[in-house]
C-alpha cells in the first residue's frame, strides 16, 4: 500500500453537494478496492447520514466517540474510527457540537494543525489508501484545520445562478492558507446539480473553464431523483442503485479523482 492521500471537499456556499460528493467518491474508491476513511467535519451530519440511519447518527452525535471530542481534547483520531456497513469504508462521525468547534480551537496552541496532528498516526500507518474529509459551508479556523490536514482540495460547485456565489471568497481563503499549508493542491472543481437542458449550465461551465490554473473535472453530476432516494435510505448512491445515472456519474468522477490523486 502506498502513501495515504488526504482529500477534503469544501465550498463556503451551502447546498453545493459537498457531502454527497464526498460520500459517493468514498464509495466509488472502495469499489475500486481502496481502503477509505471518511471524516464528517460538518455539524449537519450529512456524511454520517449517508452511511447510517438517523437514530444511529444521533447516537454517535450525543456520545463522545465523534470528531468534536477528538478535536476538543486533541486526541489521536484512530480511537474515534467506526466501521460502516460497507466493505473498505470506515467513518469518524460528526456531532452537532461541531458548531462550537471554532471556540474550542481559539485558545489552542498551533490551532491550525490540530486535525493534522490528530490524523498523523493514522496517515503514517498506511492503513487507508484515502482519507476523505467533508467540511462545513464556512471559512474560518475549522476549515483552515481541514485544509492544513489535506493533500488535496476538491470544490463542488452547484450549476445554478447562485452556485458561483462566494467562489472568489473560497479562492481568497486558499491564498491565506497556502503559506502554512504549501503542499495543499487545488485538485479541481466538480460541477453538481446539473440540468443540461438549461443554458445556465453551459454558462457556468464556460465561466469555470475560464479560471486560470483551475482544473474542472470532465464528469459533472446531473440532477437525479436517485440522489434524494439514496439519502432518504441513508445509503450512498452506488450502494442504493448502482444502475442509476448518478451512480455511473459518480463512478466516472471517482476514476478521474483517483487518476489525479496518483500524482499527489
Amino acid at each position: 500500500m502506498g502513501k495515504t492521500k488526504v482529500i477534503c471537499f469544501a465550498n463556503n456556499k451551502g447546498g453545493s453537494g459537498k457531502s454527497t460528493t464526498c460520500a459517493n467518491v468514498g464509495c466509488g474508491l472502495a469499489g475500486l478496492g481502496k481502503k477509505v476513511l471518511l471524516i464528517d467535519g460538518d455539524m449537519q451530519l450529512n456524511l454520517s447520514l449517508s452511511y447510517f440511519p438517523e437514530e444511529k447518527v444521533l447516537e454517535f452525535a450525543r456520545g463522545e466517540k465523534n470528531l468534536y471530542y477528538a478535536v476538543k481534547d486533541q486526541k489521536d483520531l484512530k480511537d474515534y474510527i467506526i466501521p460502516t456497513p460497507y466493505e473498505n469504508i470506515d467513518l469518524i462521525p460528526s456531532s452537532t457540537l461541531m458548531s462550537s468547534v471554532e471556540y474550542e480551537l481559539f485558545t489552542k496552541w498551533q490551532r491550525e494543525f490540530i486535525l493534522r496532528k490528530g490524523l498523523r498516526e493514522t496517515v503514517d500507518s498506511g492503513k487507508y489508501d484515502y482519507i476523505l474529509i467533508d467540511s462545513p459551508p464556512t471559512l474560518g479556523g475549522w476549515v483552515m484545520n481541514v485544509l492544513c490536514a489535506s493533500d488535496a482540495l476538491i470544490v463542488p460547485v452547484e450549476a445554478t445562478p447562485w452556485g458561483l456565489f462566494g467562489l472568489g471568497n473560497m479562492f481568497e481563503f486558499l491564498e491565506v492558507v497556502r503559506p502554512i499549508a504549501p503542499e495543499l493542491r487545488m485538485t479541481g472543481l466538480v460541477v453538481t446539480k446539473v440540468d443540461a437542458r438549461k443554458n445556465y449550465f453551459k454558462q457556468t461551465l464556460e465561466t469555470l473553464k475560464e479560471l486560470e490554473n483551475v482544473h474542472v473535472f470532465d464528469t459533472y453530476i446531473r440532477v437525479d431523483s436517485t440522489v434524494e432516494w439514496s439519502q432518504d435510505n441513508n445509503m450512498p448512491i452506488m450502494a442504493y442503485k448502482k444502475s442509476s445515472r448518478s451512480a455511473k456519474e459518480y463512478g466516472a468522477l471517482t476514476e478521474e479523482i483517483e487518476k489525479c490523486a496518483r500524482r499527489l
